[in-house]
């Protein structure tokens, strides 16, 4: 057992030293859009940990993400607060609204509670538009450069921009780590396993998952209010249905229930929507074709059949 959580620290380690070392080899356009897919990828570890683990299928996690997203921004550019108290009001924001919709969503199972979260990011989405003046609607609103400073640091700097997404995967990535190999993951699984079996067993699965909800709002969250001051742009784009669509491909892609299954679903998306809208305008045929191949190959997702194969080590 301690070999495999060495090897597991190991990996994990490995992949935070490599993505540092990027940030010097990197060219401009690549170094730019790695920062938005760790950016990205903590969005998709905060959804993984609820669908992944939990079992969970939400249609309606943009809204915490952009919680996150407009509570920092909003903050910002309406109140002229500081970085550092917007980026933590986001996230607060991301957490209570995850308290409340959880205990509302949670009382449904299946099917019911995808949509009724689907129904609730519709909700979300449709309050910022309706409230434009604040939320500049469609438009969206811009961070003011001067207002995207932390601890001193410009993070309209690109190589400041990096390294502040690095320290958020980072942060993420090990508090994930942690979290599926404590007795609480372990708990999550069994949740997803046969819930009924569990709850037999003596654990509160109500309270387990409501928190299991929070935690996974609150890192979205922090996802969105962090794209805020690195990026600078806080739009209803994000709240939307399609929003809430893409981290569940991401994870399905890199491999439901891994720790590092969202950044490579993440990277593949980005980089495979990238580039071939770059030579076609049916790009989502491409797209659509190369995820067909990869479910049949990979039916895990990537990192998920890898484990399932060959490296059974992988958390």
């Amino acid at each position: 057992m301690s070999r495999r959580v060495d090897r597991a620290t190991l990996l994990h380690a490995g992949v935070i030293l490599l993505l540092f070392a990027l940030n010097f080899i990197l060219p401009d356009y690549h170094h730019g859009v790695l920062a938005r897919v760790m950016a990205l990828s903590v969005y998709a570890m905060g959804y993984n940990l609820l669908f992944g683990y939990a079992g969970l299928l939400s249609l309606g996690h943009a809204m915490f993400f952009s919680a996150g997203l407009y509570g920092a921004g909003l903050l910002m550019v309406h109140l002229g607060w500081p970085a550092l108290p917007a980026l933590l009001g986001g996230i607060l924001a991301g957490a209570l609204l995850g308290a409340v919709i959880g205990a509302l969503a949670l009382r449904t199972t299946g099917v019911a509670f995808m949509i009724v979260t689907m129904m609730f990011g519709q909700v979300f989405f449709l309050a910022i538009i309706y409230w434009n003046g604040w939320t500049g609607g469609d438009q969206g609103l811009v961070v003011p450069q001067e207002a995207r400073n932390l601890f001193g640091l410009d993070l309209f700097q690109p190589t400041t921009r990096y390294m502040a997404a690095l320290a958020l995967f980072s942060i993420v990535l090990v508090a994930t780590l942690v979290l599926v190999r404590s007795s609480y993951g372990r708990v999550l699984v069994a949740i997803r396993e046969n819930e009924e079996r569990t709850r037999m067993l003596g654990y509160d699965t109500f309270s387990n998952k409501l928190i299991a909800v929070i935690v996974s709002a609150t890192i979205c969250a922090a996802a969105g209010a962090s794209y805020a001051l690195l990026f600078g742009h806080v739009g209803a784009n994000f709240a939307s249905v399609q929003y809430s669509i893409l981290p569940l491909l991401w994870v399905l892609t890199g491999g439901a229930a891994t720790t590092l299954g969202p950044l490579i679903g993440t990277l593949f998306m980005y980089y495979a929507i990238d580039i071939t809208s770059g030579f076609t305008t049916a790009w989502l045929l491409v797209v659509g074709a190369a995820l067909i191949l990869l479910i049949l190959f990979f039916p895990r997702g990537l990192l998920g059949s890898i484990r399932e194969r060959w490296v059974r080590w992988l958390p």
